[in-house]
């Protein structure tokens, strides 16, 4: 396989890039373990990468958006997640049109609520609830965790991947036991 190498060689460059290679040196190979398990190629995974950059920045660009909305972007195999809030629905529907054309994505998922943005003990909580449940998939025995991409917005967790049904019925089980968790969204490939 020469697509964890290559990602392995990307990673560490872009650190070098930052002046933080001996921080990260150890760090490139737990990468590597976990790209290792990605269903994904080295390619989809670095496209992915770069959606998700090149919609946020043009989604902060937008003279209609700019600093006005909260919105997050998540990409697994270019189908994109959009959440968060903007104060309207045209703002909404202009951040799913915005993504929707950058290149190589294949869909949009547009999860974004018409409302004030988040406070950031809601995003806190947010990112506990998704720390949480990625550590115990990956504690869960004969369970691929490397497959699925966690999101968690207003303690709704949103599931994406390239997973078998059976993988997409543990990894929602695992979900939904994890406290603060309201609602949970399977928005997976399914491989079977």
């Amino acid at each position: 396989m020469v697509k964890l190498p290559l990602l392995a060689i990307l990673i560490f460059l872009s650190f070098l890039q930052q002046g933080c290679a001996p921080l990260v040196a150890g760090g490139a190979v737990a990468t590597s373990v976990i790209v290792a398990k990605d269903p994904r190629t080295a390619g989809t995974i670095i496209d992915d990468k770069g959606i998700q950059m090149k919609a946020g920045n043009e989604l902060y660009e937008d003279e209609m958006l700019g600093d006005q909305v909260h919105i997050n972007v998540a990409s697994y195999n270019g189908v994109v997640l959009l959440t968060g809030e903007t104060p309207t629905a045209e703002m909404r529907a202009r951040a799913e049109q915005i993504v929707s054309e950058v290149d190589k994505v294949r869909r949009v998922h547009n999860e974004i609520t018409v409302a004030a943005p988040s406070s950031g003990l809601t995003r806190s909580s947010d990112t506990l609830i998704t720390t949480k449940i990625k550590t115990r998939m990956v504690a869960e025995k004969e369970f691929d965790s490397g497959r699925i991409k966690v999101v968690t917005e207003n303690g709704t967790v949103y599931l994406m991947g390239l997973v078998t049904r059976q993988q997409a019925a543990v990894a929602t089980e695992i979900s939904r036991s994890v406290s603060g968790v309201q609602r949970v969204v399977r928005l997976f490939e399914y491989t079977d």
